[in-house]
């Protein structure tokens, strides 16, 4: 057997204290956690408590029973924890893609424009978006209907029905979250960007 390296060592420890928060998150008892994945109690104590071997198909079974996989049970810290926007100054947008999911963008927007007044102008697409209104007040256009979204409300509706955002009475920030398609649906409306909210 190999010697162990403190790297080696701290994923160990990582490892097994990733265990116990996931079942704790669950709300979980060692009971109801070992039941699931087929262990004693005391084995999974011990596991937890670094005071058993961590072996390969246990982690198989537990990684199941948490109901992640795992490559995510073992995946170690990274250093790159802090990313900075990409600039969209024409459009007044920050851009952060989520690493963990790469379909997923997270788009700050400064908006001064109302929503367009012309039905054609606002889009539909597949796709989900979250929406939440950082300062100012936003008018959400949803097919025939018309929302006021406050500072601190946020939004989350179907795409496919058509849609625009805009300010209301002065210069809003909206913070949007949204998955590839919905990301698509706007990069094609690039034409309507600064009237619709945000885009890419």
């Amino acid at each position: 057997m190999l010697p162990m390296t403190q790297d080696d060592g701290d994923l160990d420890s990582l490892v097994r204290k990733r265990i116990r928060a996931l079942r704790v998150a669950q709300g979980w008892s060692l009971d109801e956690l070992a039941t699931r994945a087929r262990l004693s109690p005391s084995t999974l104590s011990r596991i937890e408590n670094g005071r058993r071997r961590l072996a390969l198909d246990q982690l198989v079974t537990l990684a199941r029973a948490l109901d992640t996989t795992l490559d995510q049970l073992v995946e170690t810290a990274t250093d790159d924890v802090i990313s900075s926007p990409t600039i969209d100054a024409a459009h007044g947008l920050m851009r952060w893609p989520i690493r963990a999911d790469p379909g997923m963008t997270v788009v700050r927007q400064r908006m001064t424009n109302p929503p367009p007044d012309n039905p054609s102008r606002m889009r539909a697409h597949p796709g989900r978006e979250w929406l939440v209104v950082l300062s100012g007040t936003a008018v959400l256009l949803l097919g025939n209907r018309r929302f006021r979204v406050e500072t601190n409300q946020a939004a989350e509706f179907p795409t496919m029905l058509p849609h625009a955002i805009g300010a209301d009475g002065g210069p809003c920030e909206i913070l949007g979250i949204f998955d590839r398609d919905a990301r698509r649906g706007h990069q094609r409306g690039q034409d309507t960007a600064d009237a619709e909210g945000p885009p890419r």
